[in-house]
């Protein structure tokens, strides 16, 4: 395996695992995302042959590493991932990413896969009230309710675009009510998603009156 230069397929578990098909060796995939917490997905064995790709080592440096199709020997797909932990993941890759110069950004490009995967999450989503997201579209009157300008395009029916937004968040313990809620234009809604400012909340919140 190694964190330092190519990997090589001829010892170690590299071996071992290239060769499973005829060594009577069980192969288990366990998946870590947090310090000593695992998501077990079950025994699995190769469907094809294993293949090189070009990832940095722990330096940083560019290596070829061998990679080894596999699937669960019941043909299941993988365990779904908790939302919280997907979030997390993407939220530290996009950390690194910022401290990084445009030119190691470049070679991080150049050393790592063209394709990105797919994964099954498992995401908890509110019941959320449709009578109380077309009341407040239509209290807005088509003008955003932060930014006070006209919603920017009309949707397909014609109507001005303004998307619901809960000044306490639905996943802090708001409520999806009309005092609660509000018509944002879709800048607004990613910057207060991104920013939540308390001025910003507290402009809302004089909007929200009945």
């Amino acid at each position: 395996m190694g964190l330092i230069g190519d990997q090589s397929l001829s010892f170690a578990q590299n071996k071992t695992l290239a060769e499973s098909d005829t060594n009577g060796v069980s192969v288990y995939l366990f998946e870590v995302h947090e310090e000593g917490k695992y998501l077990y997905h079950g025994q699995v064995h190769l469907v094809g042959k294993p293949y090189q790709e070009n990832q940095p080592d722990q330096n940083d440096q560019p290596r070829k590493v061998w990679m080894f199709p596999v699937q669960l020997v019941d043909n299941s797909p993988p365990a779904p991932l908790d939302e919280e932990i997907f979030i997390k993941n993407q939220e530290s890759y996009e950390r690194k990413a910022a401290r990084l110069s445009m030119d190691e950004l470049r070679q991080k490009i150049k050393v790592t896969t063209k394709n990105s995967g797919t994964r099954e999450i498992i995401s908890k989503q509110p019941d959320r009230n449709p009578y109380v997201a077309e009341y407040v579209k239509r209290r807005a009157n088509g003008i955003c309710e932060l930014c006070s300008k006209p919603a920017p395009f009309l949707n397909k029916h014609k109507k001005p675009y303004l998307e619901e937004h809960h000044i306490v968040w639905l996943s802090k313990g708001g409520s999806d009510t009309v005092d609660n809620t509000v018509a944002l234009c879709p800048n607004c809604h990613r910057r207060m998603h991104v920013l939540d400012h308390a001025e910003d909340r507290k402009l809302l919140l004089s909007k929200t009156s009945m």
